[in-house]
């Protein structure tokens, strides 16, 4: 019997967005990753998102580990996106005079 690792894929997956989720979960490697550098075991991710299997998390971690600076690139693209959804967002509905308009609605 041969102990030797057997090539796996990856249990990564890239949707119709862009988006690169985690087995055939809607979870996001970048909430994976998120949990894992504020100190999350691969167990604990795997049990606040519980359609995520632990044998996933740790290969989307290793996948990171192996694939850093690729990984990374991804990950600020994400966040540019999300400032410019966000900035969009702020300019179609402003929050200034929001306190003032929502306190003008209970009197």
């Amino acid at each position: 019997m041969a102990l030797l690792p057997k090539n796996e894929p990856v249990p990564l997956r890239e949707d119709g967005e862009g988006v690169i989720r985690v087995g055939g979960t809607r979870v996001t490697l970048d909430t994976v990753l998120i949990a894992y550098a504020k100190g999350a075991t691969p167990e604990q991710i795997s049990q606040d998102y519980s359609a995520v299997a632990v044998a996933d998390v740790y290969a989307a971690i290793a996948y990171y580990l192996r694939h850093r600076q690729e990984v990374e690139d991804y990950l600020g693209r994400r966040r540019q996106a999300g400032e410019a959804v966000r900035m969009e967002f702020e300019k179609r509905f402003p929050s200034e005079g929001l306190r003032k308009r929502l306190e003008s609605r209970l009197s």
